[in-house]
């Protein structure tokens, strides 16, 4: 699958640090705001600063993301503007060479994202910010669920006894 937005920077080009400063345009937008699931996207900025850290083969990335989207209400399904502006940070690491056929899977929640190829793709980690910084089930103000009321008689046989009460009433 393809990402919706993708900026590409090899590792080999961040050297003592890399500011950079991403705006996706129009079209870009619609496709990010199709992928999450959006009603519009109508502004997104995300500045991101990658410097590296003493530790050899790491990386910080550090940056902030604003943007204003339009999710729709989990209820109503009504549009529900939303404005991001939320700062970050995220460890990043070189993959070690696989050496071996086998897979060996950790749960290391501290650990630093790997970067494979030796490129880190700036855009896929704009839209990743943008989708943490939003409402998994977005509400608008003042929208409450209201439970329907449960039939008093749940059982096939009830709509036959209806039938039959009606029948008799008559």
């Amino acid at each position: 699958m393809t990402p919706p937005f993708s900026d590409v920077v090899r590792i080999n080009q961040i050297g003592a640090g890399l500011s950079r400063r991403l705006e996706p345009d129009a079209e870009a937008r619609q496709r990010i705001a199709r992928a999450l699931d959006l009603q519009g996207l109508e502004g997104f900025a995300v500045d991101f600063e990658i410097k590296p850290t003493p530790s050899s083969g790491e990386w910080t990335m550090k940056g902030r993301v604003v943007a204003h989207a339009v999710q729709t209400c989990g209820l109503t399904l009504e549009p529900l503007p939303v404005d991001v502006d939320r700062h970050f940070s995220i460890q990043l690491a070189e993959a070690a060479p696989e050496q071996t056929d086998e897979i060996e899977i950790t749960l290391d929640e501290d650990g630093a994202d790997l970067i494979e190829d030796g490129k880190i793709d700036l855009g896929q980690y704009a839209v990743e910010q943008l989708v943490l910084s939003l409402d998994p089930f977005p509400r608008k103000p003042g929208a409450a669920f209201v439970q329907p009321q449960e039939p008093n008689e749940i059982s096939p046989f009830a709509a036959l006894k209806a039938l039959k009460d009606r029948d008799a009433q008559d």
